[in-house]
Parts: C-alpha cells; structure tokens; sequence
C-alpha cells in the first residue's frame, strides 16, 4: 500500500512539480494541524478563501442542519430552496440597490465566464476591454482576459477580440468604444501582486463605459467580502458596477460563485434563447447555507471594522532591508522582496517555523498575505517577528 505522499504525486493531478505538500489532518481556527503533529499560522487562508477561519463553529451548524433538510434536488434555477434565498438576502443587504438579482454558480471564474456571456447578451457586442496584469480564473473564457501569456500560450486560440488596457493609464480608456462589450476589471488586482487604482481614474472608467454602452464587470472574487477593509472594494471609489462576479471568502470555506446584477439585466438569461446560462450545482444548498450564515458571522462580530488596522500593523512590522515593497489594501497583501529566488527559500523556510505563505502566479518576486480576519494582534506580532528572521538569516546566507 502507498503512502499518502507517493499516491499524492502519482494518482491525484498536480498543478505545479513543487506542491506544499502539508498532510492535513485538521483545521481549525487560524491553524493547520499536519499528520506529523505540527502546527502552522495560515497566513494565506486557503488563497483568500477561509476568511472567517477555519471550521467557524456557527458556519459548521449551519451546514449540519441543511444536511439533515436535502442535498441536491434539482439543477439551479428551477426548484425554489430556502438556503438560497437566505443567501440572496444577505447579500442584498450589503449592496447597493442596484444591484438586486443573484446567480449562484460553483466557482469565482464561472461567475466570470457567466459575466462575459450576460455582457455579450445584453448587448449583442464581442470585443472585450481586460488588464494589464489581471486574473481572471483558469477556463477558456476567464483565460482569455486573463493577461500572463505564459500560462495562456499553450491553450490559444481562446476568445477573439478581447484587448488590454494598462490601470492607472486614462489615455488607455480611449480603447473603450462602441463595439465595447464590457470591461472587466478586478477590483484590487490581485495576482498582479496587490496592485490598486486610483479614486480617479475608477470614476473615469465608470464615466467612459457609460458614454459608449460598455458594461463594467467588476470581478471581487478575491478582493471582495470585507478582504480590503470594506465589504466591496468598489466602495473605496464611488461607483457601482453593471455586474459583480464573487467567490473565494463568500462560502466561508464552502465551494461558491456568484454573478450579481441588475434584475432586469439578468432575465436575459431566461429568454432567446431560454437556458442563456445553465449550471448543476450551482447553488448547491450545503454552499448556499455555509455562505449565508458566513455573511450573518461577519456582521454580527463585526470583522470587517478590524480588517484595516490589522493590515496596517502587518506593514508597520515588516521593516527590513531586504523588503522592496509593501503594497496593499486592508488584509490583501504583497511584499515584494529582492529576486524570485528570496521569496522560494522564505516561504519553505516560514513553513518550517510554522507559518503558511503562498506565491503570486505572475508576480514571483513577491509573496501574499491574506490571512483570516479572526487573527489577532499577538498572532500578527508573532508571525511578522518570524518572518523577519527568516529574512534576516535569508540575507546573511547570501553574503
């Protein structure tokens, strides 16, 4: 019989030649307990996922009592099921009015290719206006206006017509015209290594897409749920987007999407042709359950107020010389160091002293923070004066 490792590496598909490779054996918390007995600080949450800490008591509840109602019973769209409708009520109550229809898919970029498909729809345009930088999920459409070439050569051709502007550039938004379908924009770019716009140029944006008939997607799948200190990052610049697509914290650990919108935007999925956008699982009702009450946690123990001061002290604590750059907005966070090569040895090396890190895909000069917002200032203190030994016993090897 195989052990664990060698059936890991042979039987079950692998995304890199190097994976992590902790055997988990439980979570809890803002730790990740291995079979070996250690335990480490996720610092990463699952890639912004686990938000709220792992296995949340209240979100746990929520899932058991669903379980003992039904699982699946009918593909989305058809069947009316309460864990929905929960869910749709809870995020109505953190969105502008405008935004008022929901569609629960399984995935951040199937909210996106859901996105793309509700742009052309509408307005019967094919181009796509994307970033420099930008990612967008790893299927055929998300690809697409995704930017790293690198990781889309391999698979062209993907979807025509779709050009890349540069954030920031307001000479750029000229691309934007007529035959615009829609722009698509994270809105904190985040395997772009943290990379934020301006209050400016985003009312800009909003303002060009208005006068040419263009919709503005804006994808929070990583950058939203309260990850930048407010719920949506779009309330940091005055503006509302045509469709949101989210995903990631929203199941507070469970797998969800969900593409928000206008209502009378939305019923174009229902008619010419009927079944515009289908999905099997989307809406799972054990998602559905974990997500709504994740939303009900956060309000109720008010994580997001904290979420700025937090950031604020991790960039205060990681003072050192080797440290090129710290960008970031509430707790999504990018330190960019020295090479590609620092960043490698300082994520095995905080591994071994039991703090989890992770890689940007495009930006490998850099490493990511997005721990859970149930971190606390002493884990904060403690995690950032480890990383700073590493980074200190990093710099005097290399002399």
């Amino acid at each position: 019989m195989e052990n664990s490792f060698d059936y890991f590496k042979k039987h079950l598909a692998q995304t890199t030649e190097h994976p992590y490779t902790i055997e988990v054996a439980k979570a809890e918390g803002n730790y990740i307990y291995d079979t070996h007995g250690n335990k480490y600080l996720d610092l990463i949450s699952g890639i912004a996922v686990s938000a709220l800490g792992h296995a949340n008591p209240k979100v746990k509840a929520a899932i058991t009592k669903q379980l003992d109602t039904h699982l699946h019973t009918m593909v989305y769209g058809e069947f009316i099921q309460k864990p929905q409708i929960d869910l749709a009520q809870e995020l109505q109550k953190t969105l502008p009015n405008f935004i008022d229809a929901f569609y629960f898919v399984n995935s951040g970029t199937e909210a996106n290719e859901a996105a793309l498909k509700l742009a052309k729809r509408i307005n019967g345009r094919s181009q796509f206006i994307a970033f420099k930088g930008a990612y967008h999920g790893s299927t055929h459409g998300s690809m697409s206006v995704s930017w790293n070439e690198e990781r889309k050569k391999a698979y062209r051709p993907l979807l025509p017509n779709v050009d890349f502007i540069a954030l920031n550039d307001l000479r750029d938004l000229e691309k934007i015209d007529e035959n615009t379908s829609a722009v698509i924009l994270e809105t904190i770019q985040g395997d772009a290594g943290v990379q934020i716009p301006e209050v400016d140029y985003m009312q800009v944006l909003r303002k060009r897409c208005n006068e040419v008939g263009a919709l503005l997607i804006l994808d929070e799948i990583q950058c939203g749920m309260g990850r930048t200190g407010k719920m949506w990052a779009f309330e940091h610049y005055g503006i509302i987007p045509d469709i949101l697509t989210a995903g990631k914290a929203l199941g507070a650990g469970m797998p969800i999407g969900c593409l928000m919108a206008n209502n009378n935007l939305m019923q174009n999925f229902s008619h010419s042709p009927a079944l515009g956008h289908i999905t099997t699982f989307g809406g799972h009702p054990l998602a559905c359950a974990a997500a709504a009450e994740g939303l009900r946690v956060m309000e109720e123990e008010q994580l997001i107020i904290s979420i700025e001061s937090k950031g604020a002290l991790f960039e205060e604590l990681l003072d050192h010389q080797s440290i090129v750059e710290i960008r970031r907005k509430g707790l999504m966070i990018a330190v960019e160091l020295e090479s590609d090569e620092m960043v490698n040895q300082l994520i095995d090396m905080a591994k071994e002293n039991g703090l989890i890190l992770f890689w940007f895909l495009s930006t490998p000069h850099a490493f990511r923070l997005a721990p859970p917002y149930s971190l606390d200032v002493e884990e904060i203190k403690s995690a950032c004066s480890t990383l700073i030994d590493c980074l200190s016993k990093l710099t005097s090897f290399s002399k």
